[in-house]
């Protein structure tokens, strides 16, 4: 089975590339690109022009099965996915109970398999029950599928533990994600002190909070030698500690979420919740560092932290509400921002987005080149519309973005060269 995606924008994150052409899938793989005449399919799709680029890996979303069925299953959060363009959900292990053994890994692995259209990469827990005190068994769960290593929000605050966790993980060459919070100056805060905060009257933490975590996790890399990624960084002023690491030649990646990069800490405004994320928004300034970061690769990933809340849990005073918000759906149009404002081209964005997310978990996708997986979205970058939050494929509608105008509409999704999604 031969199908031909004719008449593309082909984005290429590998090659750096933006321009029409059109692509070959045979099976499940691509075949060929190539601009000119198109060879002869079995079946053809007419791209009208728009944009065909790798599907979406998206490191860090929360899919609440086990224990929260109720605010995302495998089945929506697959689907929001296949709308939002994503073809690779790596999961997270902050669930009720964590994903912290095999049997627990295998559940999911299960659930997603038959739920989900879109593929699942799950990650396990760093220390049993993420409660810092002891750590899993790496190598049994690394055999059961898991891909990465974290705790996620909840630092492990023991040193010692950490750095045992990390040589271990060295050794079996598992790579461990962390959240660089400094968990005593981030305790109970909401906000990030400053004006805004004090005129709020929010309980606030120093960005320094976040440089002073990774400066710790920075030396145990340097000590340890493991591979290590930050979940996210979204002060300015861990950026040059992360910029040493890896001019020192250490194995150290970084992403930052989607709304830190589009979002500061004035979008709070008069307490709404749905903004409260973690870490808390930031300065304008810090958001503008963050983007340039991304456009020179010294962040090299760019995420959703899709992290579903129930209307209970956000309709609450902002220091009582939970944080988090869904980001499945709208992480393309919300990072065509950064295109329309000309602060990132497509291919940069796509770097961040889809190729080095893939390469970093050892993933075949991200690409189009011949032989790579055919995951695909074909969307139109231009199309403009009005977020309304409760036509979201995600059970929960906590989304920041309700009611904002937006651009960017996805045409379609595939996996494996199936398609997954059509859009209107």
């Amino acid at each position: 089975m031969t199908t031909l995606f004719a008449n593309a924008r082909l984005i290429d994150p590998e090659a750096g590339t933006d321009g029409p052409g059109w692509l070959l899938v045979e099976g499940e793989t691509i075949l060929a690109t190539g601009t000119g005449e198109a060879p002869e399919a079995r079946e053809t799709v007419d791209c009208g022009g728009k944009c065909l680029a790798p599907g979406i890996v998206d490191i860090g979303v929360k899919v609440c099965e086990p224990g929260e069925r109720h605010k995302e299953s495998f089945g929506s959060a697959g689907a929001a996915a296949a709308a939002g363009g994503v073809t690779t959900m790596v999961t997270r292990p902050d669930t009720l109970p964590a994903i912290d053994t095999p049997e627990v890994l295998e559940f999911v692995t299960r659930r997603a398999r038959d739920a989900s259209p879109v593929r699942i990469r799950p990650m396990a827990a760093l220390t049993k029950g993420r409660e810092g005190r002891e750590m899993v068994e790496i190598g049994f769960l690394q055999d059961a599928g898991a891909v990465a290593f974290t705790d996620g929000d909840k630092v492990v605050e023991n040193t010692k533990v950490l750095s045992r966790a990390m040589t271990y993980a060295r050794s079996l060459g598992a790579l461990v994600i962390a959240h660089p919070q400094d968990p005593g100056l981030s305790d109970g805060a909401c906000a990030t002190s400053g004006k805004f905060a004090s005129l709020r009257g929010l309980p606030a933490v120093s960005p320094m909070a976040e440089r002073m975590a990774l400066d710790r996790d920075l030396a145990l890399v340097e000590m340890t030698g493991v591979k290590y990624h930050a979940d996210q960084i979204t002060a300015a002023r861990a950026l040059p500690a992360l910029e040493r690491a890896k001019n020192n030649g250490r194995d150290v990646t970084a992403g930052v979420s989607i709304h830190h990069l589009t979002l500061n800490e004035l979008d709070v405004g008069d307490y709404r919740t749905f903004f409260k994320v973690k870490p808390p928004l930031r300065a304008e300034t810090d958001r503008v560092a963050l983007v340039e970061a991304v456009a020179s690769g010294l962040i090299d990933v760019i995420s959703s932290m899709h992290t579903p809340q129930d209307e209970e849990s956000k309709r609450l005073p902002y220091e009582e509400a939970a944080s988090g918000a869904v980001g499945l759906e709208t992480l393309l149009p919300a990072a065509l921002r950064l295109y329309h404002a000309e602060a990132i081209d497509l291919p940069r964005l796509w770097r961040a987005l889809s190729l080095n997310p893939a390469r970093r978990l050892g993933l075949e996708t991200g690409r189009l080149a011949r032989g790579a997986p055919a995951d695909l979205v074909l969307f139109d970058p231009d199309f403009p519309f009005v977020l309304d939050r409760f036509g979201l494929r995600s059970k929960s509608k906590n989304t920041p973005f309700d009611g904002a105008k937006m651009q960017g509409r996805v045409l379609g999704t595939w996996v494996a060269g199936v398609r997954v999604h059509e859009g209107g």
